[in-house]
C-alpha cells in the first residue's frame, strides 16, 4: 500500500506504429515528443475531463471533454470502474503530438490517462496491466484492437504485440548504435479511415514475402545484425496502399535512402514517415528528409530518437 498523492502529471510518449513490417503487432517508442494527462482526486464519483489544450496550449477547437468520447478518460474510466473506489478523477489532456499524425496521438493520450490514474490508487498496478485499460480508448479512436501504439507508449522500446497475445507482449531487444528519424509533415491521415480502404485479401506470395521480413527484423535487432536489418525493413503489403495518399513519401523515402537509412517507410497510416539509421548518419538523414519534404512545398518537423526510448512516467 502507497499514499495516495492528490493530483499527478504524467508524460506519454509518441510512437512508430507497425515498423514496417509488423502491421498491427510492432511499435516503438519515440523520445522528444508526447502528451501529457494531469489526474486530480475530486469528491465527485467519476472520470470528467476540465480541459484538452493543443500543440499551442490554447483549448482544442474540436476534441472533446466528454468522457464518453475522449481517449484519455475513456481508458481512465474503465480503470478507475475496477480499482478506483469512491470519488473521482478531473483530467487535463495537453497534446504535444499532431492528431491524425501517425505517431500514436490517440494512444498516448490513453495511455498518460492510464498511468496517471492509476498513479491516484492506493495499490497501483504494475505497468504491465495497464495495457488493457489504455487500449479500451485506442479502440475507440482507431476502431480496432491493436497495440503496436499504446504497447511501446506505455513500456517504450521496441514491442512486439500481436492481438493473439494480448494481453501479454515481448519487449524486442534493439541493436546498439541505431537510431529512429521521424518525418512529420504538415498533413493528416484518419486512421480509421485508412483501415477501411485496405484490401481484405491478400496473395500467398505477399503473405509470405512479410512473415519472412518481420522474422528476419527481429531476429537482426535481437543478435545485433545491421546488415539484416536493411535486408529486412520492408513493408510489400501496407505500404503501396498507402503510401500514394502522402504526397511526399516518394521524395522523402529517396532522399533516405540516398542518405544511408537502413529502410524507410510509413509511421502507422502515415502521414509520418520514419528511418532507421547508424547514429553518426542520423542528424544529418532527418535534414535530408526535411528538405526532400520542403521541397515539394511541405511543411515538416523530425526527431531523432533511440531505439531504447522509454515510456510513460509520473513527471510530477
Amino acid at each position: 500500500m502507497t499514499d495516495m498523492p492528490d493530483s499527478v502529471t504524467v508524460f506519454a510518449p509518441a510512437s512508430i506504429g507497425n515498423l514496417a513490417v509488423g502491421f498491427d503487432m510492432l511499435g516503438l517508442a519515440l523520445a522528444g515528443v508526447g502528451d501529457r494527462v494531469l489526474a486530480r482526486r475530486t469528491d465527485t464519483n467519476g472520470i470528467t475531463v476540465a480541459e484538452v489544450r493543443g500543440l499551442d496550449g490554447e483549448l482544442h477547437p474540436y476534441l472533446s471533454t466528454d468522457p464518453d468520447h475522449n481517449t484519455a478518460s475513456i481508458a481512465a474510466q474503465a480503470l478507475w470502474k475496477d480499482y478506483g473506489g469512491d470519488g473521482g478523477v478531473e483530467l487535463k489532456v495537453h497534446k504535444g503530438i499532431p492528431l491524425q499524425s501517425g505517431m500514436g496521438s490517440s494512444a498516448a493520450s490513453a495511455v498518460a490517462a492510464a498511468v496517471a490514474v492509476n498513479a491516484l490508487l492506493r495499490n497501483p498496478l504494475a505497468v504491465d496491466r495497464l495495457l488493457t485499460y489504455a487500449l479500451e480508448g485506442e479502440k475507440y479512436a482507431s476502431g480496432g484492437l491493436h497495440a503496436d501504439n499504446v504497447a511501446p507508449s506505455l513500456m517504450g522500446g521496441m514491442i512486439l504485440c500481436p492481438a493473439v497475445l494480448l494481453p501479454d507482449t515481448v519487449r524486442v531487444p534493439v541493436p546498439k548504435g541505431i537510431s529512429a528519424v521521424l518525418l512529420h509533415p504538415e498533413l493528416q491521415v484518419n486512421t480509421a479511415h485508412a483501415r477501411r480502404r485496405l484490401a481484405k485479401g491478400y496473395s500467398m506470395e505477399q503473405w509470405l514475402s512479410q512473415q519472412g521480413y518481420l522474422a528476419g527484423f527481429i531476429t537482426a535487432c535481437a543478435t545485433g545484425n545491421i546488415p539484416l536489418i536493411g535486408k529486412t525493413l520492408k513493408d510489400v503489403v501496407i505500404e503501396p496502399q498507402r503510401a500514394a495518399a502522402v504526397s511526399c513519401f516518394g521524395v522523402v523515402k529517396e532522399a533516405a535512402e540516398r542518405g544511408g537509412a537502413l529502410g524507410v517507410s510509413l509511421s502507422g497510416s502515415g502521414p509520418s514517415m520514419f528511418a532507421l539509421c547508424k547514429d553518426n548518419v542520423a542528424s544529418n538523414l532527418a535534414t535530408a528528409m526535411e528538405q526532400a519534404c520542403r521541397g515539394v512545398g511541405v511543411q515538416c518537423q523530425s526527431w531523432v530518437s533511440p531505439l531504447d526510448a522509454p515510456g510513460a512516467y509520473v513527471e510530477s
